[in-house]
């Protein structure tokens, strides 16, 4: 299941007209990159719920089988939270193990690898870890666990000064259909608020599993801009769309440049078109944007069809009717 309903708030404004999994990295939704990432490793039998301008998503996936998988959708008329939204959609679930992933997840993951720690150790629920920063424990759940991964304590959220340690659950979990024995049917209900301690309230087979790879949450601008730049410079198991022009600059189509200043790394939408006179470098251009003579970006990330300003900037994203310094 993808978690595809939450309205993106602390994406504000990139998210007034759009929901946050339909946020670009590399010129592709991050919802697509990680059902690339399911598909890579046998999961291809998908549910995504939303809520959030979910038209915008059912339009562009469809039934999933243009990128090879299977997937439907579950319309939340309420926000039914993390732990709720997978209660929702129990049929769908059924009597196999499921795996759940937020849809602002951008992660390079051993899914597979995921799977056998989980049966091996006959988990109720694992949930993938990666140690972070100590200053970032505040925004995330921290997780401590014993030498085999048992988890034995669970904090969300906490200040830096009372964390027990800097695993952070990131958002990817693993579970069995008893899982939802601890979760209420039609109302909001949390995973890191409500379902973890409750596991570990009634000693439930509970275990961490420590992600080795790329993951990001893309819950804010900063985020969102940090995953392309990492993406661009090759950090995030992603490949550019298109074809390589020159060395570390790729197009996916036609696209004009001709006159204009570029260097590596560079992603260039179908459509693009780059004006005689503008600069362009380390930057993600989306399908059909614009960049005008005088315009100079650095760092920055172009929404689809934008027309951007001739103005200089780095660590910018253009985003219809509007700009975002992160």
């Amino acid at each position: 299941m993808i978690l595809a309903a939450g309205g993106g708030t602390r994406l504000y404004p990139l998210t007034f007209a759009a929901p946050k999994a339909m946020a670009p990295v590399l010129n592709r939704p991050v919802m697509e990159h990680i059902i690339g990432l399911l598909r890579r490793h046998g999961v291809t039998d998908l549910i995504a719920n939303l809520h959030h301008h979910p038209e915008r998503i059912a339009a562009h996936f469809g039934d999933g089988s243009r990128c090879g998988v299977s997937l439907q959708y579950a319309r939340e008329q309420e926000i039914l939270g993390t732990a709720g939204g997978v209660k929702n959609v129990a049929a769908f679930i059924g009597d196999q193990t499921f795996l759940v992933i937020g849809g602002d997840d951008l992660a390079d993951f051993d899914l597979t690898a995921m799977t056998s720690f989980h049966h091996e150790r006959r988990a109720l629920a694992t949930i993938a870890v990666m140690q972070v920063e100590a200053e970032q424990v505040s925004q995330y759940g921290i997780v401590v666990a014993d030498d085999d991964g048992r988890i034995r304590s669970f904090q969300e959220k906490p200040k830096p000064e009372e964390a027990k340690s800097r695993m952070a659950n990131t958002g990817v979990y693993m579970f069995e259909p008893g899982v939802l024995d601890f979760i209420p049917a039609g109302e909001f209900f949390d995973f890191g608020k409500q379902v973890f301690p409750l596991l570990l309230e009634k000693g439930a087979s509970f275990f961490a599993w420590p992600g080795a790879g790329y993951w990001k949450d893309i819950g804010n601008p900063r985020e969102l801009l940090d995953a392309n730049m990492d993406a661009l410079a090759g950090k995030a198991g992603l490949a550019p769309p298109g074809v390589e022009l020159s060395p570390g600059i790729w197009a996916e189509g036609e696209v004009e440049t001709d006159g204009a200043q570029i260097q590596p790394p560079l992603a260039l939408g179908a459509g693009c078109r780059l004006d005689e006179g503008s600069r362009v470098q380390n930057s993600a251009i989306g399908p059909g944007a614009h960049i005008p003579a005088g315009a100079s970006l650095d760092g920055c990330v172009v929404w689809e069809g934008v027309e951007a300003p001739s103005i200089s900037a780095s660590a910018a994203i253009f985003a219809p009717g509007c700009v975002v310094w992160a």
